[in-house]
């Protein structure tokens, strides 16, 4: 972790500021930007491991900004602002966001999901994906919770392995069908609520209260391990 780049944008200066002071005290570089056009310019001069990105800005939109990155850059792009209407997220997302917090937000939440952010983005991991007592063996196409084996169908391997492989990621409805099911089923959402459910029944200790595979609602789901939310 210790010296990656994070930029921040975002045109309030006591945000900037406590933002700065936050991330440095956690060992990061830290480079800043109030508009559309100088976060662009500075991921451009001085490329980020990560950005987090206000989502309004005075010459633009976040969520354009996040589009504009994603043709060039991989950092990952987390949205930080108090606009929390779902079509605003789904569309930041959709952007290329990688995850949307709304403000305000308690700063040890937003280094733990930059931390996440960032081990997302880093070298691929073992033919193994690990997410609290989940297992997923890509290879072999093999479920285990807590080392029982679980059979799953090979769309509830497929929407499993995604989200595994997106552990901690807000991924939205369409981001999930389209990956899983193909372009032609994006607004299919009945398809994904029912393989969510079947999902839930085979991995969840309680499927009506889910501990692993979150609903954000109105927006989509994500995977999480209990034990970092605790």
């Amino acid at each position: 972790m210790s010296g990656q780049r994070v930029l921040v944008v975002d045109d309030e200066q006591q945000i900037l500021r406590a933002l700065r002071t936050s991330l440095r005290a956690a060992g990061y570089e830290v480079d800043t930007a109030e508009t559309a056009e100088g976060a662009l310019a500075a991921a451009a001069m001085r490329p980020p491991e990560a950005v987090i990105l206000d989502l309004v800005l005075p010459d633009g939109s976040g969520t354009d900004v996040a589009r504009e990155l994603r043709t060039w850059c991989s950092a990952p792009v987390i949205v930080l602002s108090a606009v929390g209407d779902e079509s605003e997220k789904v569309a930041a997302l959709d952007a290329g966001a990688d995850d949307y917090v709304t403000k305000p937000v308690g700063i040890d939440e937003l280094l733990a999901r930059l931390r996440a952010a960032l081990r997302r983005a880093g070298p691929a991991g073992e033919p193994v994906l690990s997410v609290g007592d989940l297992e997923v063996d890509l290879e072999r196409r093999e479920v285990r919770v807590a080392g029982s084996p679980v059979h799953l169908t090979p769309h509830e391997f497929d929407l499993l392995r995604y989200l595994a492989r997106n552990e901690g990621k807000l991924l939205t409805h369409r981001m999930i069908l389209q990956e899983v099911w193909g372009p032609g089923y994006a607004d299919a959402k009945n398809i994904l609520h029912v393989n969510v459910s079947q999902l839930r029944r085979k991995l969840e200790a309680d499927p009506s209260r889910p501990r692993h595979l979150l609903t954000e609602p109105g927006v989509g789901y994500r995977l999480v391990d209990p034990k970092s939310r605790s």
